[in-house]
């Protein structure tokens, strides 16, 4: 099922999301119709139990998905859509038309006269919802769904992201929750999976310009120097995607921390590498914004920061590992991989 799913998104995704469309959508353009199509297809409800109209799909079984929203570069949340709709469906609440992206809102990030604001949202310039994750302190708090029509959107760092601020009475309103969810580690195993993605994305564009740009009368990618930056590409790629898989090992909607912490640490990795070698190998073409290769390493920085960079889920590895008895690392390995 997992690669009839993601067989199915690739095949729409080449078709309809293509670096043209990507632009334009990235400079204001319309986005309705490519998430019209990928609604209408189903994928977004891939979590959701068949009894409620989804696909019934676990959590592992999306990888593929996820990966090719990365590889293609989908400026739209069909990931974060996919696994906040497979929360609601767990959390007995209906899932609402559009489509919807995850934020967290501590105490500390209320404004003025307690208005909500989640600052620096994923693609929020393009959601229509938001399920947010209201903290306090003590790292304890609600999670409740929200419109953006009744946000204030301001721009954020990345082209699409924005920050978004709503009264504090539409917290009031919002449909809740119910339940413990770990957005952070939700999000944690989603760019993961997109980083592992993209990477792919990159190292096939990079090896191909490789075999083709000629210089001194062969192909650069016959010089031991180029070849040794290309090695080192796939060993960051196969690593990140074994990563990418072993984030999204769970039994239900919501990845185990430990895993989701090793998987994002080691593709955030990979993203700073791979990104610095690619466009090593394209040399200046690769930082023209006329060139796809900036759709991708753009998304593999924005990404690596997003829901934690590598440093921070490297720390939370660090106290899991601390806080076992036996405080070996090979141990804790065995226990994230399930290796005897």
């Amino acid at each position: 099922m997992d690669d009839l799913f993601s067989d199915a998104v690739q095949q729409l995704l080449s078709a309809q999301c293509t670096p043209q469309v990507v632009r334009a959508i990235e400079a204001g353009g319309a986005h309705a119709a490519l998430w019209q199509q990928l609604e209408d297809a189903g994928f977004a409800d891939a979590l959701v139990p068949e009894s409620a109209g989804g696909a019934g799909l676990g959590l592992a079984d999306v990888q593929g998905v996820l990966m090719q929203c990365g590889a293609h570069a989908l400026p739209l949340p069909l990931g974060e859509t996919l696994l906040a709709r497979g929360l609601l469906a767990a959390a007995g609440v209906a899932r609402p038309t559009g489509a919807i992206t995850l934020a967290e809102a501590s105490a500390a990030s209320s404004a003025g006269g307690g208005a909500l604001r989640c600052a620096n949202v994923r693609l929020g310039a393009v959601a229509d919802w938001v399920l947010v994750a209201r903290l306090d302190p003590l790292g304890k708090g609600a999670c409740r769904l929200l419109p953006t029509a009744s946000a204030e959107r301001l721009p954020a760092g990345f082209c699409l992201d924005a920050t978004l601020q709503w009264p504090a009475s539409a917290w009031d309103a919002a449909t809740p929750v119910p339940g413990t969810h770990d957005l952070r580690t939700l999000q944690a195993a989603l760019y993961a999976a997109q980083i592992a993605g993209a990477l792919m994305a990159v190292f096939t564009r990079t090896l191909q310009y490789a075999n083709e740009r000629q210089q001194f009368g062969k192909p650069i990618g016959k010089f031991q120097a180029i070849q040794h930056q290309l090695a080192v590409i796939s060993e960051h790629c196969f690593a990140a995607r074994m990563a990418a898989q072993l984030g999204l090992r769970a039994p239900g909607v919501q990845p185990e921390r430990l895993r989701a912490a090793v998987a994002k640490a080691r593709t955030s990795e990979a993203a700073l590498e791979v990104a610095a070698l690619a466009h090593s190998i394209h040399g200046a073409i690769g930082f023209t914004a006329e060139f796809d290769l900036q759709l991708y390493t753009r998304r593999l920085h924005n990404w690596r920061q997003a829901a934690g960079s590598e440093s921070y889920w490297h720390d939370v590895v660090g106290q899991a590992l601390l806080g076992r008895n036996d405080a070996l690392s090979l141990d804790l390995l065995r226990a994230v991989t399930d290796v005897a």
